[in-house]
C-alpha cells in the first residue's frame, strides 16, 4: 500500500516527523510531497524544505521526498498512490480535513484519505508558531529536527 503525506513544511517540525514515522508503520511506501504554494509567503524555498525533510528522516528506503505542484489528488492518482495521509490535531483540523477528503474523493474515487493523530507531545506544534517564536528570538530547538533551528535563524536574519 502506497501513500502520500503532503504539506508546505515551512519548516518541517517534530510533529511532521512524528506523523511520517507513524505513517510508515501502516503503509508499505510513503511519499512526502512538498507543496510549492506560491500563494503562501514561505520562508524556505521548496528545494530547501525537501532537503530539511530528507535530513530529518535520514535513510529510509520506503520513503521518498519530492516537490509537487497542483492538486494533491491528481499527483496521487498519476503516481498510482491510493492513500493520502493527513494529520489531525484538533476538531477544527478534522472539519477542514474531512471537507478536503470528501472533495478529493469526488475528484478521484481511486484515492482515499487516512487521518493520523500526532503524539500528544507534538499536538500543539505547527510551522507558523515555530516561525513566530524564532522571529522573536525564542528557542525552537525542542520543536524542530536538528539543523532546522539554525536554518530558521539564518533565514530570518536574511529577511531583515
Amino acid at each position: 500500500m502506497n501513500a502520500v503525506f503532503a504539506g508546505t513544511f515551512d519548516p518541517v517540525t517534530n510533529g511532521h516527523v512524528d506523523l511520517i514515522r507513524r505513517a510508515l508503520r501502516v503503509v508499505d511506501r510513503l511519499t512526502v510531497a512538498v507543496a510549492s504554494r506560491p500563494e503562501k509567503q514561505v520562508l524556505f524555498s521548496q528545494e530547501e524544505r525537501v532537503e530539511m525533510i530528507r535530513e530529518a528522516i535520514g535513510a529510509e528506503p520506503r520513503l521518498a521526498v519530492e516537490p509537487f505542484t497542483g492538486l494533491l489528488v491528481e499527483y496521487a492518482r498519476e503516481r498510482k498512490i491510493g492513500i493520502i495521509i493527513r494529520g489531525v490535531r484538533f476538531v477544527s483540523d478534522f472539519e477542514y480535513e474531512f471537507q478536503m477528503a470528501l472533495m478529493n474523493r469526488r475528484l478521484s474515487d481511486q484515492v482515499d484519505t487516512i487521518f493520523l493523530m500526532p503524539s500528544e507531545a507534538h499536538t500543539f506544534v505547527n510551522s507558523t508558531l515555530i516561525k513566530e517564536i524564532a522571529r522573536h528570538g525564542g528557542d525552537v530547538a525542542p520543536f524542530v529536527p536538528p539543523g532546522v533551528a539554525a536554518r530558521l535563524k539564518t533565514a530570518l536574519q536574511a529577511k531583515r
